[in-house]
């Protein structure tokens, strides 16, 4: 008896973005040894007061929950400062060095205006406050808006293309030109397009270097939905930066508190999960204790946020 065929619904090809995507966590699962922890503190009394003064305070009520993270992040990484950077290493010569740095600008993935994510710079987060990191997150999503994208992305996988041809690997020059240029996902189209994105001010649209790594990438789970939660090695760590930090939904489930008499009950109190994952190669398990301690003392005093705005 024959074997039935599949029937084949669509052919599609990826966008731009998404093959963008897509080489960059090959790379990553390819390249880089994976680790890392969860690390789940009650946040009650700190959500409390979150939700408090974004009703009785204006420069807090338009602060998102995502810019609040970014800015907790930013702390830690200041207590923290191994896992703020980037890292290289060749199996062949058996050599690697790590660069950290005193910036703390955050990759942070955003859903595109067509559909789809891409990842964006949110630059400077360790001197901006939460109400300034709240605008430069609304800033970036309204030059994503007025921008075609394709344009900017084409020319940060050329500087890809360029670094990677720096280390020798000629078969990415060959196979991008054909895949790019000549195979069935060609973008010859994008030259029709250089006048209309050059015709926007630079202030108003998305450059390459929008694109470009960060010193670590912060990417908010609950955002996209509130039951996301991820095994910590199945968040992409993206070379050459250290460490990724995945954040899951606020959840409300029985935690132990102590009483005034010392005696212990459970209670409702609210958790956010965080997944820490990092480049084995460049620290360790304990190499991110700094970070997790950082946070323990604001979820224990939550007072200290209010000087962030």
């Amino acid at each position: 008896m024959p074997k039935p065929k599949k029937k084949l619904a669509s052919v599609e090809y990826p966008p731009f973005s998404r093959k963008i995507v897509a080489n960059m966590t090959a790379d990553a699962f390819h390249e880089t040894p994976h680790a890392g922890s969860n690390y789940e503190p009650d946040v009650t009394e700190f959500w409390q007061l979150y939700q408090s003064l974004r009703k009785s305070e204006p420069d807090w009520a338009g602060i998102t929950v995502n810019s609040l993270m970014l800015g907790l992040v930013a702390e830690g990484l200041k207590a923290c400062p191994k896992m703020n950077g980037h890292s290289t290493f060749s199996i062949r010569s058996a050599h690697g060095k790590v660069k950290l740095y005193d910036s703390i600008d955050i990759t942070m993935p955003v859903v595109l205006p067509e559909g789809g994510m891409m990842a964006v710079k949110v630059p400077g987060c360790e001197s901006k406050n939460l109400r300034e990191i709240q605008h430069t997150v609304e800033d970036i999503l309204r030059r994503l808006d007025n921008t075609f994208l394709d344009y900017p992305l084409f020319w940060l996988g050329l500087r890809d293309t360029l670094l990677k041809l720096k280390k020798g690997r000629f078969d990415i020059l060959f196979r991008r030109v054909f895949h790019n240029f000549v195979g069935p996902s060609r973008m010859i189209y994008l030259w029709g397009k250089t006048r209309e994105y050059n015709k926007i001010p630079k202030e108003d649209r998305m450059l390459w270097h929008d694109f470009e790594q960060g010193t670590v990438m912060v990417t908010n789970l609950g955002s996209v939905y509130r039951g996301a939660y991820a095994p910590p090695v199945m968040i992409d760590l993206v070379p050459p930066q250290i460490a990724v930090v995945g954040i899951a939904a606020a959840v409300e489930r029985p935690g132990v508190v102590t009483l005034p008499d010392g005696s212990k009950s459970l209670a409702p109190r609210m958790f956010i999960p965080f997944h820490i994952i990092f480049d084995h190669r460049a620290i360790d398990y304990a190499d991110t204790v700094p970070f997790m301690k950082r946070l323990d003392e604001i979820f224990a005093n939550p007072e200290q946020i209010k000087a962030r705005v």
